[in-house]
């Protein structure tokens, strides 16, 4: 089988999936190009996994303090060349098409019609989940900026929807241990707080789309705390309690696991990897992004985790203070979507589903079903007919 995979740049997230996915192809001997679009060549890091991957401009927004800025998102984008690359773009020789959030991939694949099997977050927002801060464009952005034949949907909890659980990237070398997830992350329990005389708790940091100016500072009130703090740094360097660390796949990973808590915006991919390891999460959602927005919102109903509308010191402390919550366990789903994909025969969607989640356990602090999630109020949570799908703890 060959396979053409498109993944969307602009943020670690879509990438560090793609990197799940990628060992489990190569392992599987599939032949495999891979494209990226939504950031400079240069941006990327850590990309040997992809081979000889292509790099395009596709389409990204601007951000500033945290926000989105959609003037400045507009007047960035080159919409001409946009559609020069996806008319230009020949997937004649693929058997089939994988992508994640990326337009040209996608577009192409339409206009060709070539099979295209979409994979994501965003994918989840097609069916009846938390949603907050919706508007007809972000709608309309996230049903048409990169279709697909087939959409798999990834989400923290089933919602009684035909939607699969996190991909989380993590090693899996210790797979037979005991304290092991389905995926053979380490589930690390929170440690207690400290006390006078104790090592601070450490607290991993990401926050790509807010100014380090105004991070710092706030980090460096919170002196019972050490903060590793990832960015756009050109070396490694100590400011008071705060570390900064230039970003690198291998140290993010391995802070990610010693750490007692992540502070990052509310990303997909970062706050699954957080959950699947125990970690606290407080999350800070990019305004203005329907999907971040929506991702906040879910951890507050689900219970996983906290979030704040903006930096806040107050919610920080308050967060350092909160107790532990159990790891969410989830199977290893880039294998299994990569067992599925090769099959001759795949099973329909909403079994895969059914099977992934029942490898799953989701533990919160109560049941989550249609009468008590909190969705928007054209959105209606229930079981799609014939799925079969029921709640989990959660």
């Amino acid at each position: 089988m060959k396979l053409f995979y498109g993944v969307q740049g602009t943020g670690n997230g879509h990438i560090s999936r793609a990197r799940a996915m990628a060992k489990h192809l190569r392992a599987s001997h599939v032949d495999v190009d891979y494209l990226f679009s939504g950031r400079p060549r240069a941006d990327y890091f850590d990309m040997n996994i992809f081979g000889d991957w292509q790099c395009l401009d596709g389409l990204s927004f601007a951000t500033h303090q945290g926000k989105i800025r959609p003037i400045e998102t507009a007047r960035r984008n080159n919409f001409l060349q946009l559609f020069r690359d996806i008319r230009q773009l020949d997937l004649s020789a693929y058997d089939l098409v994988i992508c994640d959030f990326e337009p040209v991939t996608a577009w192409a694949a339409k206009l060709q019609g070539r099979p295209c099997i979409t994979l994501g977050h965003q994918y989840a927002f097609q069916h009846a989940v938390p949603v907050a801060g919706a508007s007809w464009l972000s709608k309309a952005i996230i049903k048409h900026f990169a279709p697909g034949q087939q959409q798999l949907g990834l989400h923290w909890h089933h919602f009684d929807q035909p939607i699969l659980p996190p991909i989380v990237d993590l090693p899996v070398e210790n797979s037979d241990r005991p304290d092991a997830g389905f995926n053979g992350a380490v589930v690390t329990q929170e440690p207690e707080q400290p006390s006078h005389g104790q090592r601070p708790q450490s607290i991993l940091v990401y926050l790509g789309f807010e100014a380090p100016a105004q991070v710092i500072p706030l980090l460096q009130k919170m002196t019972h705390a050490h903060f590793v703090y990832y960015g756009e740094f050109s070396a490694a360097s100590e400011q008071g309690n705060v570390s900064l660390r230039p970003l690198s796949v291998t140290g993010f990973k391995r802070d990610l696991h010693q750490s007692s808590g992540v502070i990052c915006n509310a990303g997909f991919e970062l706050t699954s990897e957080a959950l699947s390891l125990g970690k606290r999460v407080l999350v800070k959602p990019l305004q203005g992004q329907m999907e971040q927005l929506s991702n906040a919102l879910a951890l507050e109903t689900l219970e996983l985790g906290s979030s704040m509308e903006q930096l806040s010191e107050i919610k920080i402390r308050e967060w350092l203070n909160s107790p532990a919550k159990p790891a969410c366990r989830y199977p290893d789903v880039a294998k299994a979507i990569v067992e599925w994909l090769t099959t001759p025969q795949r099973e329909p969607i909403e079994s895969l589903s059914q099977r992934l989640w029942s490898q799953s356990s989701v533990t919160g602090h109560h049941q989550v079903g249609p009468e008590n999630v909190s969705m928007e109020s054209e959105i209606k949570l229930g079981a799609t007919p014939g799925n079969g799908l029921t709640p989990h703890s959660c």
